[in-house]
């Protein structure tokens, strides 16, 4: 199980310690250390479309209109903090955020 996130996130500290506590391996992957891919940004934004990038953010919010009117790819591209977090990877199924629906979903 891959946890997409930055190191600085409470809620991907969070995420990741409860996922560990269930017995999940877990490899957290910090996308501003190491950058999401052309591909890996292509297969979150298709699992989750526009829902990919957190529009309440402040980095969000400090986007241009240009940006803002960009599609979620290079929205996440130019800006991976931008995508919401955390995103994990089971290896056959995709959540993203971390609300009561994924907990459950992940026996947390």
């Amino acid at each position: 199980m891959i946890l997409f996130g930055i190191s600085t996130c409470d809620t991907c500290k969070k995420a990741l310690k409860s996922l560990a506590a269930a017995g999940h391996d877990v490899t957290f992957r910090d996308i501003r250390a190491q950058p999401l891919s052309g591909a890996e940004i292509e297969q979150i934004v298709t699992e989750f479309g526009s829902r990919a990038v957190n529009t309440q953010s402040t980095t969000y919010r400090g986007f241009s209109d240009f940006l803002k009117a960009s599609e979620p790819e290079a929205q996440i591209a130019a800006q991976p903090a931008v995508m919401k977090r955390p995103v994990i990877h089971t290896g056959d199924k995709w959540y993203v955020g971390w609300d009561s629906a994924v907990q459950q979903a992940l026996g947390v």
